[in-house]
């Protein structure tokens, strides 16, 4: 080798160390790169499982919807018997368990069906994240909603609902949603009043839906939402996803501020009915009443939510008070 390529490869690596990267600047480049990932990733993962979660929530409500559709009727399923006495060993209640295995199994694919002692084999868990705190799963209907045991309206004298406290049952579908059912086989057809009525009979069966089963983050509004069955007969399907804001006010304003709540909306007549008896889920949902897009001439449906019932009635487009903006999403 000539002294001149000597001196070119002695050169070259020369050269070659100036253009690398010590290990300090590796170890700081990889560093960087770590935060920026951690801080970043989260944010990623959390909208690309609410993407998921609106894709299978929408899907679920568009079976029960073509499932329930099918069914002749809602009501009239299973036995429902009075205990002869506390604790009385002849006490009989089949009604949520029938519903499902008579009912529902027929016009939707189940895969595991379970009576209210044993709601956990079907992945149910037994306790529900809220934006408020943490709420125990209801075991019929009257941890649920009491007022769907006995229900009255001093305004209506001809108006009130009791019926014997059923409890609930679960299942799982072949998609791997975990359900759980409060059954009320003696629900009635819509509504016989136009301006007021106890909404409580209307509501043949109330679901909890958890779409990933036990696993997390088991929170309303994310993979936790709930469904409404109403109407014996030609029933409806609700499944409204409520915005935790409120405002007091006209029903024009009520309109307009839950448009601004990212796209959200005033529930209509049923998906109020579903807020009100799934109360138990919605911390700040209004104690007294609230407004719905269902509007007969001049006057706007709102639900009442009193010491005794939830009433649905009408009040004029003028008036305001103590009639919030409860808004939904689909």
């Amino acid at each position: 080798m000539t002294p001149t390529e000597s001196r070119a490869i002695i050169g070259l690596r020369a050269h070659g160390r100036r253009i690398a990267f010590t290990m300090a600047e590796i170890l700081l480049s990889l560093t960087i790169i770590g935060v920026v990932a951690a801080i970043t990733l989260p944010s990623l993962t959390g909208n690309i499982n609410e993407r998921t979660w609106n894709t299978q929530r929408k899907a679920l409500y568009a079976r029960f919807s073509q499932a329930i559709a099918l069914m002749p009727s809602l009501n009239g399923y299973g036995t429902l018997t009075e205990d002869s006495s506390s604790g009385a060993s002849d006490a009989v209640d089949t009604a949520a368990e029938t519903f499902i295995t008579d009912g529902l199994a027929k016009v939707l694919k189940i895969n595991n069906i379970c009576d209210s002692d044993h709601l956990e084999d079907c992945g149910i868990v037994s306790s529900i994240n809220t934006t408020g705190s943490a709420v125990d799963l209801p075991l019929d209907w009257l941890e649920l909603n009491s007022k769907m045991i006995n229900a009255s309206y001093a305004g209506l004298s001809l108006d009130s609902h009791s019926m014997i406290n059923a409890k609930a049952a679960a299942f799982e579908t072949q998609n791997g949603e975990s359900l759980v059912v409060y059954y009320n086989p003696s629900c009635r057809g819509a509504e016989e009043r136009l301006t007021a009525y106890i909404v409580s009979p209307l509501i043949c069966a109330n679901f909890i839906y958890d779409l990933n089963g036990s696993k997390g983050p088991n929170t309303v509004g994310k993979d936790v939402g709930f469904i409404t069955a109403l109407y014996s007969f030609d029933s409806n399907v609700v499944s409204p996803m409520p915005v935790y804001q409120t405002k007091t006010g006209y029903y024009d304003d009520a309109v307009k501020f839950c448009r601004e709540q990212d796209d959200a909306r005033l529930p209509n007549k049923e998906e109020a009915i579903s807020l009100w008896v799934n109360k138990k889920f919605i911390p700040n949902i209004s104690t007294m009443q609230f407004y719905t897009s269902s509007s007969p001439g001049s006057a706007n449906r709102i639900i009442q939510l009193n010491g005794n019932a939830g009433v649905m009635g009408s009040v004029f487009k003028d008036e305001t008070g103590d009639i919030s903006a409860q808004c939904v999403k689909r």
